[in-house]
């Protein structure tokens, strides 16, 4: 699995865009050069339809506007085809309002290349990468397919390795730093 430190992998993944657009069945191309100069949250879950994943995306989604305003896009990605990703926003109604896109790993490059397949169910674990503007890995965390991730703490961690600063233990923005 890649860590921290390591460059994300390039990858070149069909997607259902975010927002209205997403619901129009157009799908766009979105590659690791797409949004240069800003940090990228690209979290996994391991197959739509299903009962965990929906909860953690939506909340991905809900939190988009305060990625935003830290310079930082977010990318969903599985492996299941734009196709199925567009039929499951259409047919469900907290993934109709989404904001962000969902990315299409069909045959699974991207998922491999970060090295986070769950082998036993030959689908992503819920694994988050936060890469810098330079495409270097800064946070990874991984979760099993059982247990959903919170996105809250993603932003909170961004926040933290954004400020350059030494933060203490349940650090948030605007909090005091450790003074080395």
């Amino acid at each position: 699995m890649l860590t921290v430190g390591d460059k994300f992998p390039a990858f070149n993944l069909t997607a259902v865009p975010g927002g209205p657009e997403g619901l129009k069945g157009e799908f766009v191309q979105i590659t690791d050069a797409c949004n240069e100069g800003k940090w990228k949250v690209v979290f996994f879950w391991p197959l739509d339809f299903t009962f965990v994943c929906p909860t953690e995306i939506v909340a991905f989604g809900k939190l988009n506007g305060e990625f935003k305003d830290r310079d930082a896009v977010v990318y969903g990605v599985s492996i299941d085809s734009a196709f199925v990703h567009l039929n499951w926003r259409l047919n469900h109604e907290d993934l109709k309002t989404l904001e962000i896109p969902m990315l299409a790993d069909i045959k699974r490059e991207l998922i491999e290349s970060c090295g986070v397949m769950a082998q036993q169910a030959g689908a992503a674990l819920r694994a988050t990468f936060i890469v810098d503007p330079e495409g270097i890995i800064r946070h990874v965390s991984v979760n099993d397919l059982s247990v959903g991730r919170n996105p809250q703490e993603v932003l909170r961690i961004l926040d933290g390795l954004q400020s350059d600063e030494l933060c203490p233990c349940n650090w948030n923005k605007g909090d005091a730093f450790i003074k080395a």
